[in-house]
């Protein structure tokens, strides 16, 4: 892998992550840009804790604009996303490209947000990719993760993905976003809490170690095993169609991960994908001459220790994917019990999601 970094016209960076180490990237951002002036605030709500980014300048944000003015896209004849000064990415092509987003809902001591395009072509997903392009991304979150952990601002790293219309992506070139927490997020704190009771409740086991145990000796939830990695649907899967994916050796970040789990992801996370989107198409064993839905929307993100937490090495680095499609032209919506009261009712039995998702596998 080779690393590139340059600036954007408005001060922004722009790191080209390359699979030909003789790769040269000196192309100019050449538009007439302002320097990015948004900030956003963060507040802490009283009554439960938590903190809720304001970012008003979001509502400018490029929104589902047609394929030939993506932003995404390389700078092809001078000219990308239908203007004559480019897009975000002054190339003409790219492996794998990041940039700070110029509509960041986290900014400056409140922490960073980053954009990462996944490859330069504007059809298709992350489930197209090669896994030698899909190992690419593997250590560009890697390597911003630790970039990242290394700023002032942060106390916690995200790597995620949305997917699809149904979720609320506003721009349809495969991408994710990386953002770096001023805070742990409520979800790892509650993690965190259970981690530590766990740990006093069984004279010092460690919850992330006994749980993939059980799942792996019940084996019903079961989706798919590697030597290195253990992909199943949890036991009280909150979505209809759940999948945490765990490395067999607990790190509490991807830095963490040896050579051994970083070769063998791509494999495992591209099958994991493509049986996604199998679902609720033609290929669904449980739908005979189905037609097929448009590609599943979900969404996927690893789950990574907080940097100054006292449970640290304890925590479990994990990547948690689920779609919010429940069945064949159903979405699952959050209404009154989950957005209200972040009760949870989940219409498919777990281990039918597990048994389904078997089902599609690959040939």
């Amino acid at each position: 892998m080779k690393k590139t970094s340059t600036r954007l016209a408005d001060g922004r960076e722009l790191i080209y992550y390359d699979l030909r180490d003789d790769e040269t990237r000196d192309a100019v951002d050449r538009r007439p840009l302002d320097p990015v002036t948004s900030a956003s605030e963060i507040r802490q709500d009283p009554l439960l804790g938590d903190f809720v980014a304001i970012a008003s300048h979001r509502q400018t944000r490029t929104y589902h604009p047609p394929a030939d003015e993506c932003p995404l896209c390389p700078s092809r004849d001078g000219r990308s996303g239908g203007t004559p000064f480019g897009g975000e990415i002054p190339d003409d092509h790219y492996d794998v490209a990041v940039f700070e987003n110029r509509f960041p809902s986290l900014t400056g001591k409140h922490g960073r947000c980053e954009v990462v395009c996944f490859t330069d072509r504007h059809d298709g997903s992350f489930a197209d990719l090669t896994p030698e392009q899909a190992r690419l991304v593997l250590d560009a979150w890697t390597d911003r993760t630790a970039e990242l952990s290394r700023l002032p601002g942060v106390e916690q790293v995200y790597c995620f993905e949305n997917r699809g219309e149904e979720i609320g992506v506003t721009l349809g070139h495969p991408h994710g976003q990386i953002y770096g927490y001023p805070h742990a997020t409520p979800r790892t704190e509650l993690m965190l809490r259970s981690l530590e009771r766990h740990r006093e409740a069984t004279g010092g086991r460690n919850l992330f170690d006994d749980l993939v145990a059980r799942e792996r000796e019940d084996g019903s939830r079961i989706v798919l095993e590697g030597e290195h990695w253990t992909a199943f649907v949890p036991y009280s899967a909150h979505w209809p169609y759940e999948v945490h994916l765990y490395p067999r050796h607990r790190v509490p970040d991807l830095t963490g991960l040896d050579e051994a789990a970083r070769a063998e992801f791509p494999g495992i996370y591209l099958e994991l994908l493509r049986r996604f989107d199998r679902l609720f198409g033609p290929e669904g064993p449980y739908r005979p001459g189905a037609a097929a839905e448009p590609p599943t929307p979900y969404i996927s993100g690893w789950h990574q220790a907080p940097l100054s937490s006292p449970l640290r090495e304890e925590f479990a680095l994990h990547l948690e994917l689920f779609t919010i499609r429940r069945t064949k032209g159903k979405l699952k919506y959050l209404a009154g019990s989950e957005s209200g009261m972040s009760v949870f009712i989940n219409d498919v039995p777990p281990e039918t999601a597990a048994s389904r998702l078997r089902e599609v596998a690959s040939p």
